[in-house]
């Protein structure tokens, strides 16, 4: 739990009574490669935080797998639309390494965030984050090319590049996996 509580701590200032009630809102699960965090049609009744691991957030498009995120230890991620409507999830979410998850009910989540005013800002704080994750995504889809939407990934978070299966990268990047052994090759001339 030590990436999660230096995660937290870094969004909020966590009093000794506000860890003790998260800590009662989590669950911890060792998982391995290929495991499913949320299977396809499942609700999401989860927020969930990679403390070791990696894992692929994706869906399923006319039989082809089309990554949505790629999240690293240290990072939360969760199905936005089914964790808040309450609905079937498209998305999946997929261990790619072995990897350690924390759990953290929604229902507690709301609830705390209802009664205890440190634990409303560090979700407010996080669901903001994911908006603007999500946003930063779709205008990089939507205005920079290929190559730029690489190189940038390639700055901000190498660790993907040295980690993730090239399809995987190809698929988060929205192009094929021979656009992407192109522009590799280019960059590496």
């Amino acid at each position: 739990m030590e990436k999660f509580l230096k995660q937290v701590t870094s969004l909020i200032t966590l009093t000794p009574e506000g860890k003790s009630l998260l800590n009662e809102a989590i669950t911890i699960q060792q998982l391995k490669k290929g495991d499913l965090v949320l299977p396809q049609d499942s609700v999401c009744r989860h927020m969930y935080f990679i403390e070791q691991g990696l894992l692929r957030i994706y869906y399923n498009k006319d039989g082809k797998e089309i990554t949505e995120w790629l999240a690293l230890d240290g990072n939360f991620c969760f199905s936005i639309i089914s964790f808040f409507q309450q609905t079937p999830s498209r998305l999946i979410i997929e261990c790619i390494e072995d990897s350690e998850i924390i759990y953290i009910s929604r229902d507690a989540l709301l609830q705390l965030s209802d009664t205890n005013l440190e634990i409303a800002r560090f979700f407010r704080i996080l669901i903001t984050k994911s908006l603007i994750f999500s946003q930063i995504r779709m205008e990089s889809i939507q205005f920079e090319t290929a190559s730029k939407r690489y190189q940038n990934l390639l700055r901000q978070q190498p660790e993907i590049i040295r980690r993730v299966p090239l399809m995987y990268i190809a698929s988060f990047l929205g192009i094929t996996f021979e656009t992407l052994s192109r522009i590799r090759a280019q960059i590496t001339n």
